[in-house]
């Protein structure tokens, strides 16, 4: 039995990372799945589109396996800067 399930991208994202899940769930490059999904929010007047969009976002969870882009790089803090002194 396959195990595949469906989840929003955390590492190939736009803005949710919706069709970067549906790419992945399919094994096909998210880029054709944009593509596709924007034809289909202008052909549809914008609103449907826009409104399925929301509502995958909303319901779908974000994969648990998958290691985000923010958090794989730790930032080392920065020193804070003093302004030059006046002669």
């Amino acid at each position: 039995m396959n195990d595949k399930k469906l989840y929003r991208s955390s590492t190939d994202k736009m803005l949710t990372g919706v069709c970067g899940g549906i790419g992945e769930y399919f094994e096909m490059d998210s880029t054709v799945i944009r593509l596709v999904w924007a034809l289909v929010v202008v052909f549809t007047g914008f609103v449907p589109g826009l409104v399925v969009y929301i509502l995958a976002a909303v319901v779908m969870p974000m994969n648990p396996g998958a290691v985000s882009a923010s958090t794989s790089i730790p930032v080392p803090p920065v020193a804070p800067v003093e302004p030059p002194s006046a002669v």
